[in-house]
């Protein structure tokens, strides 16, 4: 180990090494800068003078198609919308014109009456915007950039308006342009290694590009801005990730942009050699010195870098305390015991934080489940408290009341109108039977003898009882059987559910309006449970009553249709048999009401011998008649 009188000795081997060298380093980055901003500003003047003859060739193009445009507007065929005579006559332009994607002649509807490439009737009518804006300027168009019907190729199509004799508009003339094949017009200019010209349009959009212009015509520049914003020469990242010096220059046919752009590294390599010229020169002169401070300073290098790698560890969030090692001086180790120390810390500190918060989200289940039991027993001892009181000394009376309103109802001589006060003493006497009958039941909770149950069976009982009720409202019932397994439940108790169920989406449908109302009764699997959903388009719960739905008491219904027991008494019993019960929005905008129970394993495998039977009791199943 070094002593610590040896280490000004290393500080001062370093500091003259780091002198010696920031000052040539320096001047040799300037001078290499220097080197690459001059050779950027010559490509910048060859990008200008490239984009100069480029717009040139395009320009000289465009003008060679717009005297074929003129040529063809004064073609006696075309004048006169002669179909055939025009496709024939388009169809020996193009095989002579690469360049050209298609000729089209519209009539001034938009109708097509000539066409270069064999075109179905159903397009032949269709409009297209560059025909209309010429119809309504009469004067020669460049269209947006677009996909052709025809060539399914992208295209831009310059429109030129065609007048008969006397000078009205007979139609419209356009020629389509193959982007793909526009490099060609650039193919005679010379270009630097890995250089590309690009035409876009005002929106951004690439319509040509001598290099990959299949990749790349359609697709939009990042940020486009106008053409005659973008500034002459500029350096940029092109579309395909390689940095250029671009010139750019305004196409006033179509407000396009013609860019030529030099990649920015074909500066750095030829500078590159006198780069390393000057490397060698300043590495040779400082090898000595160099060399003498890195060995002093090597020692100290590699446990920094242990140190480094550590510290690393821990921001990453690896608190593994790192391991000791010999240092070379006493700051290094102090520096390496304090790291050491520090992830130890760390460590323990995150894992006592991971306890606790592991520890307070399992007291947090705890109590929420504890209070939502809590609430619900208060609930219940409230309920069969009261029932206990009242259920037996109100029944007595009821039954009096509705066995003398029979004797009345049976009595001779009677008008209408007293027979109908006994019925309606009769209908709310019923009612009220039938409310203090819930009232005991939800007290109770308690679970019937369990069985095998097929849920099958289950629905085709209710649907058996709900279906006339169901035809006089005019509401359509459709059921999905997906699952043959059974389940051990209590039948009666499972049917007053489902019963429960398609009794409220019936009231809903009936209060929502006069829309054509829909039930759908779907029983399908749930990994080891089979569900059953009631599903309608009715008017749905409101949010705000979600949370309320399954309370004693609660309900949405008119005064006098509903107790607000009979979700209650539902969620009892399907959580008496491990079930679950619950509400979502259905796909219809209405309610979804369904319940989960576990299917019976037992049953499950001695149905997997019989598949095919299965099969057929399901597809028996499916189609309950009347339904």
């Amino acid at each position: 180990m070094l002593s610590l009188k040896q280490q000004p000795i290393r500080r001062q081997l370093i500091a003259v090494a780091i002198a010696m060298l920031l000052p040539l380093a320096a001047a040799i980055f300037w001078s290499t800068s220097r080197s690459i901003q001059e050779r950027e500003t010559d490509f910048s003047d060859q990008a200008v003078s490239i984009t100069t003859t480029s717009g040139a060739y395009l320009n000289e193009y465009f003008d060679s198609l717009d005297s074929m445009a003129a040529a063809l507007v004064r073609h006696p065929a075309v004048r006169a919308l002669r179909s055939e005579e025009c496709d024939r006559l388009f169809e020996e332009l193009l095989r002579d014109r690469p360049l050209i994607g298609n000729i089209v002649l519209h009539a001034p509807d938009g109708s097509i009456r000539g066409t270069g490439l064999p075109t179905p009737l159903e397009l032949r009518t269709q409009p297209f915007a560059h025909v209309q804006q010429v119809v309504a300027t009469d004067r020669p168009v460049v269209s947006e950039l677009f996909v052709g019907q025809l060539t399914r190729r992208p295209t831009v199509v310059f429109a030129y308006p065609v007048h008969t004799e006397g000078g009205a508009l007979a139609g419209v003339i356009g020629i389509g342009i193959n982007l793909a094949r526009l490099r060609t017009v650039f193919a005679s200019i010379p270009l630097p290694e890995r250089s590309v010209v690009t035409l876009t349009d005002r929106a951004g959009h690439v319509l040509a590009r001598s290099l990959e212009p299949e990749k790349f015509i359609g697709t939009i520049v990042e940020h486009p801005v106008a053409p005659k914003d973008v500034p002459r020469t500029q350096t940029t990242m092109g579309l395909d990730g390689v940095e250029r010096v671009f010139a750019n220059a305004p196409i006033d046919r179509g407000d396009w942009l013609l860019s030529v752009g030099i990649p920015t590294e074909v500066a750095a390599a030829r500078v590159r050699p006198m780069w390393r010229r000057n490397i060698v020169i300043v590495a040779l002169a400082l090898a000595g010195s160099f060399l003498a401070s890195l060995w002093g300073a090597s020692h100290v290098s590699i446990h920094m870098n242990r140190l480094r790698s550590a510290a690393q560890r821990i921001a990453d969030g690896d608190l593994a305390p790192p391991v000791h090692s010999p240092a070379p001086n006493l700051e290094v180790a102090q520096l390496q015991s304090a790291f050491i120390t520090m992830a130890a810390n760390l460590r323990y500190s995150r894992d006592a934080l991971d306890r606790q918060v592991e520890e307070e989200r399992r007291v947090r289940e705890t109590l929420q489940s504890l209070q939502r039991q809590v609430v619900r027993q208060e609930r219940l001892a409230a309920v069969g408290l009261l029932v206990s009181g009242v259920a037996h000394e109100l029944n007595n009376p009821l039954q009096a009341i509705l066995g003398t309103a029979e004797l009345l109802e049976r009595r001779s001589g009677l008008s209408a109108q007293a027979l109908d006060e006994v019925a309606f003493v009769k209908t709310q006497s019923g009612r009220a039977r039938e409310i203090i009958r819930n009232l005991s039941r939800f007290s109770s909770q308690q679970s019937g003898l369990a069985t095998p149950v097929d849920l099958r069976d289950v629905i085709a009982e209710v649907v058996q009882l709900r279906r006339r009720s169901l035809e006089i409202a005019g509401i359509d019932l459709d059921v999905e059987l997906a699952s043959s397994r059974p389940v051990s439940a209590s039948f009666t108790e499972l049917e007053q559910v489902t019963l429960n169920f398609v009794i409220n989406a019936q009231q809903s449908i009936e209060s929502s309006g006069p829309t054509k109302g829909r039930i759908l009764i779907r029983l399908v699997d749930d990994g080891p449970k089979v569900r059953l959903e009631v599903v309608d388009n009715g008017a749905g719960v409101q949010p705000e009553d979600e949370p309320k739905l399954f309370q004693p008491f609660f309900t949405t219904k008119p005064a006098g249709r509903g107790t607000g027991l009979g979700l209650s008494v539902s969620y009892g019993i399907i959580e008496s048999y491990g079930g679950s019960i619950g509400y979502r929005r259905s796909e219809w905008d209405g309610a979804v009401f369904y319940f989960e129970l576990p299917a019976q394993m037992e049953a499950e495998e001695a149905a997997a011998g019989s598949t095919a039977d299965d099969e057929s009791t399901v597809l028996h199943r499916s189609i309950l008649p009347g339904i």
